[in-house]
Order: C-alpha cells, then structure tokens, then sequence
C-alpha cells in the first residue's frame, strides 16, 4: 500500500471511523473511480478544493452533482471575487502529499475547514479519494462529517 493511502487509513484509524479501501484501475474523476469500484456516481463524494487570497475551503458533493458556488460563497459570506476554485498548480504545491484530483476529503487532515453536501448523507456509505488514482474509500458520510466538524449544507446546483 502506498504511503499517501497509509497516512489516510492511519488518520482514519486514529479517529475510529470504519471504512473499506478499493483497489481499482487508475481513474481521475469521482464518477470514473466509482464506476471502476462497482458503484454509481450518485454514490461517490467528489471534493472541490476552493481558495480565498489566503485559505483553502473543502466542498464535498455527490460525484453526479456539481457544486454551485453562489451557494458556497453566500453559506460563508464571501464576495464573488473573494471565492474561486483553485489551481492544479495551487494543490500540487499546497498539497505535496496527494495526487492532484485525489485529495481525501477530511480537513482535519490537511488543517483546513469543510462542507458536506446534505445529499451525501442520505447515503449509508459513500465513495472517496484516498490519495491517489488507484484507490478509493467507501465510508460512512456522517463519519465523514464527525471527524471534520464540517458545516452541512445544500451546495449543489438544483
């Protein structure tokens, strides 16, 4: 098991949360890796790291969904020029860990704060990143929150 998936499982350990790890062919969408690990997108929690002039924000939304970030940026008060997805290049270099497009979605981890779409709760397991292309989560989505402390709310599109 690589060492980007080992820091994931350890901090998931530590925090007592159950999960399942998958082993798929490599794929770089949420919808791909569910569709590789036997599940529909429905089924899958795809994160979308937005960025301020100065913090990252972490939105985690159904993997057949797409975020709305009018919704974001009026859950959190911030103007529209203050909110803004970020970089490939941005995540590489702030998150050296990870494969770029497989950030596991738990702030805690990477020290920043998180929105769960409500959606993804009525879900008993969900699909997410684990680190790389090749591997993916299944877990509970309310442990997904627990250990977060994330902020759950309607960001989607309608």
């Amino acid at each position: 098991m690589p060492g980007k998936i080992d820091a994931v499982t350890q901090f998931l350990n530590e925090q007592e949360v159950g999960y399942d790890l998958i082993e798929h062919e490599e794929r770089f969408t949420a919808a791909a890796e569910a569709r590789a690990s036997g599940a529909g997108p429905e089924d899958a929690a795809k994160d979308v790291v937005l960025r301020t002039d100065d913090e990252y924000l972490l939105a985690v939304i159904p993997g057949s969904e797409r975020l709305d970030l009018h919704k974001v940026r009026d859950l959190v008060g911030a103007e529209k020029h203050d909110l803004r997805m970020a970089t490939e290049d941005e995540l590489a270099a702030d998150f050296p860990g990870f494969e770029v497009g497989a950030l596991p979605p738990f702030g805690p981890l990477h020290e920043i704060e998180q929105i769960v779409d409500r959606r993804l709760l009525e879900h008993d397991r969900v699909l997410c990143s684990s680190g790389d292309h090749r591997h993916s989560l299944a877990l509970d989505p309310n442990e997904m929150v627990r250990i977060a402390n994330a902020q759950v709310a309607d960001i989607s599109q309608d």
